[in-house]
């Protein structure tokens, strides 16, 4: 088994226009001077890294790695999230997903898609001259607007959604498998990779790729009314990232699931700071232990009430306080008995 990494921040939420979460060596020292080991970056704010330079320059990319090293920090992963979106988009929301793409690409959803393809890719090459292993992003969906079969699905709907989703992703996960990163899909409402149903039908049409991985995030899995612990039991070996997140499912007389278009802080279902919602992170790091998880714990914030500085100073102890130490010798060691080969046949009635 292996001590879990942490505790670690993904940096998303946080970054902004103001001090000092407009720069990388201002956001740096606030992660290191709230107890943080480590920083997930995301790769689409220009001031925080140049994705490019970094997958064609490994002097730029050890540079940067150096500079967050200067604070006492490791790089755990890339993000790539919102450029994973814009890998599968349906029509329905081509106008929304424009605004994660550059400004010359808004209206052009072939051109969006090839540049999204484009920056996976750089972010593969990016990861290994950083010298990381994972990689998170989403799936893209193409069949998130079906995602309940009324009116009837026709029939193949989800096969051709699935086989074509594949085929954009193939040479991605090829890619990765060349510079020996895992690129880990976080299961999320609003991409066709949303729960393990979904990621079984996508590992089957990438022919079970062993660079096709998951990003568990257990607050996703809350809001779905998905089993998280036994997930872990059935997808250990392809989990190889983990969001610490939490959230909170309370449903009534008058919502549910799908929480009847109100805003987060009225919704059944609502994402929250750690510790203040309803994830049993105490069962899930004892489950990663033993399953030999060798990744990140990496706090994600999100909270529909909070402030997001209280919850990045609360979430760096929390994460701390859950993380199993591995033993190294078995707790009744202290009543072992010597024994041999000839002892072990005796006690088995061998001769």
């Amino acid at each position: 088994m292996t001590t879990i990494k942490g505790p670690a921040i993904f940096l998303a939420q946080f970054i902004g226009d103001e001090a000092p979460f407009n720069t990388l060596e201002g956001i740096c020292k606030w992660a290191a001077d709230l107890g943080y080991k480590g920083i997930q970056l995301p790769t689409i704010d220009p001031r925080f890294i140049d994705l490019e330079k970094a997958a064609q320059d490994k002097t730029y990319a050890q540079q940067l790695k150096a500079t967050i090293q200067s604070y006492g920090l490791e790089l755990t992963e890339l993000s790539t999230h919102l450029q994973g979106q814009l890998v599968a988009v349906n029509p329905s929301f081509d106008d929304l997903f424009d605004a994660f793409a550059p400004k010359n690409l808004h209206g052009n959803p072939q051109a969006r898609q090839q540049w999204a393809i484009q920056q996976m890719k750089y972010a593969v090459q990016a990861s290994h001259n950083l010298g990381l292993k994972a990689l998170a992003t989403f799936s893209g969906a193409f069949l998130w607007p079906f995602i309940y079969p009324w009116p009837q699905r026709p029939t193949n709907l989800v096969e051709t959604g699935f086989a074509a989703l594949a085929k954009l992703w193939l040479p991605i996960l090829d890619e990765c498998e060349k510079y020996d990163v895992n690129l880990c899909y976080e299961l999320h409402p609003g991409e066709d990779l949303h729960d393990g149903a979904t990621f079984d039908l996508f590992l089957e049409q990438v022919n079970y790729h062993k660079r096709a991985n998951i990003l568990y995030d257990p607050s996703h899995f809350v809001l779905q009314c998905l089993d998280y612990l036994q997930f872990i039991d059935i997808y250990h070996e392809r989990i190889k990232m983990f969001h610490v997140k939490d959230a909170e499912f309370t449903p009534s007389g008058r919502q549910g699931v799908y929480g009847g278009f109100q805003n987060w802080p009225s919704r059944a279902g609502r994402f929250r700071s750690v510790g203040d919602g309803q994830v049993d992170f105490k069962s899930i790091f004892t489950k990663l232990t033993q399953y030999d998880f060798q990744g990140w714990a990496v706090l994600e914030w999100e909270c529909a009430f909070k402030h997001p500085e209280d919850g990045a100073k609360e979430g760096a102890p929390f994460i701390k306080d859950c993380i199993i130490r591995v033993t190294d010798k078995a707790f009744d060691n202290f009543a072992a008995v010597d024994t041999n080969d000839r002892l072990n046949k005796k006690l088995l009635g061998l001769s």
